[in-house]
């Protein structure tokens, strides 16, 4: 914005059709930005409180949180940036957490490169083709052989997630240019199966 009356009114416009989107999404909580471990707190703290405000089952709190926790520090060991761009910084990405009558829902966003697509979508959609038993083996397979990656991940989180929710990851990879994609994950915490 430059502080023309034009620029302003058009800023003013879009927040308002932001916000309604949010309503319309059930959007609780949305942030962009570097995910540190002092975000990861202050996110889990601020929607542990809601929950205890709106009365959710102890067992619904805690798959949220522990879905929380992962996808954050998902976000925070594994995004990556685009070289040439003003943001030089690993660890950035988006998180939105929404609300409605039957479940919660976890998205998060950010920044791969493009040669990781093909082994984060086989991992994916062998997560997505195991039932809960199927899970709990390839969790303890992955314990015992999986190999650290050179950010730290041993590849357990979206396993756990999986675990933790009983439901498949919903999950995307937009193009952002022909070196990078955009990955973005979707977990889905029932509201009522405990």
């Amino acid at each position: 914005m430059d502080g023309k009356g034009t620029d302003i009114k058009e800023f003013l416009e879009f927040i308002y059709s932001f916000y309604k989107s949010m309503k319309e999404h059930h959007v609780q909580l949305v942030y962009e930005g570097e995910i540190t471990h002092q975000i990861t707190k202050a996110f889990t703290s601020l929607t542990e409180t809601n929950m205890e405000l709106g009365e959710e089952s102890q067992s619904t709190q805690k798959k949220v949180f522990h879905v929380m926790v992962e996808c954050l520090q998902n976000v925070g060991k594994h995004a990556e940036y685009m070289e040439n761009t003003e943001i030089h910084r690993d660890g950035r990405g988006i998180f939105l957490l929404c609300k409605n009558e039957h479940e919660y829902t976890i998205t998060t966003g950010n920044m791969v490169n493009k040669s990781k697509f093909s082994e984060m979508t086989e991992g994916l959609e062998k997560i997505n083709s195991l039932d809960k038993e199927g899970l709990k083996q390839l969790y303890k397979q992955q314990i015992k052989e999986g190999r650290l990656s050179n950010k730290g991940g041993a590849g357990l989180g979206f396993i756990d997630i999986a675990k933790k929710t009983g439901n498949p990851l919903i999950y995307n990879f937009l193009p952002i240019n022909d070196d990078y994609l955009f990955f973005v994950l979707t977990s889905v915490i029932s509201r009522y199966n405990d």
